[in-house]
C-alpha cells in the first residue's frame, strides 16, 4: 500500500536547521522544567513509600480524605482524583517509616470510621521502602544505558560506525524530549515508565534502521549524486511505509490512552510522545546526523590536505 508517490521529491535534508532549532527548543524547555521541580516527579516505585487506592459510594473530595486521616502520622500526604471515577482516589505517603506495611490498614479503618463501613472499598495498596527505590531507579537508568550501549554495537557492525552515532542521537533525544514532556505536565515516572522509555527505544530504533537499510542500498545505486541527495532520496522512498507503520500504531496506543484507564494512562501517554518524536527523530535527526557527521570528516579532511601541501 503507496500513501505516497514513488516519485516524490520532499527536500527533508533543506528543512534540518528548523528541524534543529525545534528539538533543541523542545529538549530545552524539558531540561528548564526538570530544573525548576529539582528532577523527576518519582512515583512509589522510585521514590518509596505507600500508595493506597480507594473509591467511595458517596461523593467526597480530597480536603475531606485529608481532614479524615489527620490524625495518622503519614509524612507528606497527597491525596488525588484517580482516572475518571470522581469518587476514586489515590493516598500517597513517602513516608519512611518502619510501620509501612501496617499503614494501609490504618488508612482503610481511619477512613471508614468517618465515612462509614460499607461506603470505603480498598482497591489497590502498595509499597516500597526507600532503599528499594532508590535501588530500582538506579537499576532503571541502567537499563536505558544497557540499551544505548546495545544498539551503539549492533548498528556499528551491522552499518558503519557513524550510522552508530546518528542512531544514539536521535534515541537520546527521543529519551530527554519524552522526560521532558514528563515533567511539563507533572506525569509521575515509575517502572512502567522506564519499559515505555525501552519501547520507544525500540521502536524508533526500527524506523531508523529502514532508512538506514535504504541510504546504503542507494549509496552504491546513486552515490554520483552525492551524500545529502542520497539520504534524501532513502527517506522520500520509505516515507510511505513509515506513515503507515507509526499511524496504526499511534492509532492502538491512543486507544489505550483515552480507554485504557488510569493504570495504564502515563504508561500510554509516554508510547504517545514517543512515537510521535521517535517517527520525527527518524527522519530529521537519525538521518540528518550522518550530514553533519559527514561535512565535518570532509572538513577535517580538506584541513589535513592544505596542511600537507603547506609542508610539501
Amino acid at each position: 500500500m503507496q500513501l505516497i508517490k514513488p516519485d516524490v521529491n520532499i527536500d527533508f535534508i533543506g528543512k534540518r536547521k528548523l528541524a534543529l532549532i525545534l528539538s533543541i527548543t523542545l529538549i530545552l524547555a524539558g531540561l528548564v522544567s526538570l530544573v525548576i521541580k529539582g528532577g523527576p516527579n518519582y512515583g512509589i516505585d522510585f521514590a518509596g513509600g505507600m500508595l493506597v487506592q480507594v473509591k467511595f459510594d458517596a461523593p467526597t473530595s480530597a480536603a475531606e480524605i485529608k481532614k479524615a486521616l489527620a490524625d495518622v502520622e503519614l509524612g507528606s500526604l497527597v491525596v488525588q482524583q484517580f482516572g475518571d471515577e470522581p469518587n476514586e482516589f489515590l493516598i500517597r505517603t513517602q513516608s519512611t517509616s518502619g510501620e509501612l506495611e501496617g499503614l494501609s490498614l490504618v488508612i482503610t479503618r481511619n477512613l471508614k470510621e468517618t465515612f462509614g463501613e460499607a461506603s470505603v472499598d480498598l482497591r489497590r495498596s502498595e509499597m516500597v521502602g526507600p532503599q528499594v527505590g532508590k535501588d530500582l531507579r538506579e537499576k532503571g537508568l541502567l537499563a536505558i544505558l544497557y540499551a544505548m550501549l546495545g544498539i551503539l554495537i549492533y548498528v556499528t557492525w551491522r552499518f558503519e560506525f557513524r550510522f552508530a552515532i546518528g542512531a544514539i542521537v536521535a534515541l537520546f533525544h527521543d529519551v530527554v524530549i519524552t522526560l521532558g514532556v514528563f515533567s511539563l505536565f507533572g506525569k509521575e515516572f515509575d517502572l512502567p515508565i522506564i519499559a515505555a522509555f525501552l519501547a520507544i527505544i525500540g521502536y524508533s530504533l526500527n524506523d531508523t534502521i529502514i532508512i538506514y537499510d535504504r541510504i546504503r542500498e542507494n549509496l552504491g545505486k546513486h552515490g554520483r549524486e552525492g551524500f545529502a541527495a542520497v539520504i534524501n532520496r532513502s527517506i522520500n522512498q520509505t516515507l510511505s511505509r513509515t506513515i503507515l507503520t507509526s499511524g496504526t500504531t499511534l492509532l492502538v496506543v491512543l486507544a489505550l490512552f483515552l480507554f485504557g484507564g488510569g493504570v495504564i494512562h502515563n504508561f500510554a501517554f509516554a508510547l504517545l510522545v514517543g512515537i510521535v518524536i521517535g517517527t520525527y527523530s527518524s527522519v530529521f535527526v537519525a538521518s540528518q546526523v550522518l550530514i553533519y557527521w559527514e561535512n565535518w570528516r570532509s572538513g577535517k579532511r580538506a584541513n589535513a590536505e592544505q596542511e600537507q601541501e603547506v609542508t610539501s
